[in-house]
């Protein structure tokens, strides 16, 4: 992989997620998988920080009446049942960890769904930017990883999937999803594999 032409893309780096009180923290595999899984992120930004890898930051927000979701069901309907990732809200911001790096991520709004490119300007970005390789990070792994990768893969792009910077719902799925599923369309690799191709 070419620094010049590779993106890191963060999906569900939020409160809501990742604190130990965030509304959706339970619907994850563990507060001890969470914190890996950050600690490993934050390891990788700091090491790319200085190259001109792309690292851009994908929140999901709603509006506070959650009026964009029409019929839910699944997780958007317990999204908006239980009130989370909110306008306004402490649990839809961005942790504070990934926030630290400031002005080195970009910040793409916008997404109110699964999938990281609906309704968002994250494809021009990727465009403007000229990446042909795609990275993905975060949580929750069969859900808007899953969908956020098949849908870079049928825009063009080659795609990759951290196995140690992202986690599901729980231990079965993540290893599920990384040794069955991703590998049909996308190269799984940790964090240190990763830094190693770039080098």
């Amino acid at each position: 992989m070419n620094t010049n032409t590779v993106a890191i893309i963060l999906i569900g780096y939020q409160n809501d997620y990742f604190l130990p009180d965030g509304i959706l923290h339970h619907a994850l595999e563990s507060t001890e998988a969470v914190q890996k899984i950050l600690q490993s992120t934050v390891a990788l930004i700091n090491k790319v920080k200085d190259t001109p890898i792309l690292v851009i930051n994908t929140p999901i927000i709603f509006t506070e009446t959650y009026a964009e979701l029409i019929n839910p069901i699944g997780i958007l309907k317990t999204i908006k049942e239980v009130g989370a990732f909110k306008k306004g809200t402490s649990g839809a911001e961005t942790v504070a960890e990934i926030s630290a790096f400031a002005d080195r991520i970009i910040t793409v709004p916008g997404k109110r769904g699964l999938n990281a490119f609906s309704n968002t300007s994250l494809e021009n970005l990727l465009q403007e930017h000229n990446v042909t390789d795609v990275v993905l990070a975060g949580v929750v792994t069969s859900i808007c990883l899953d969908t956020s990768g098949r849908t870079a893969l049928d825009k063009g792009y080659s795609v990759s999937v951290l196995e140690d910077c992202t986690g599901g719902r729980s231990r079965f799925e993540q290893e599920f999803y990384c040794k069955e599923i991703f590998p049909l369309y996308a190269s799984v690799l940790n964090s240190t594999q990763l830094l190693e191709e770039l080098n």
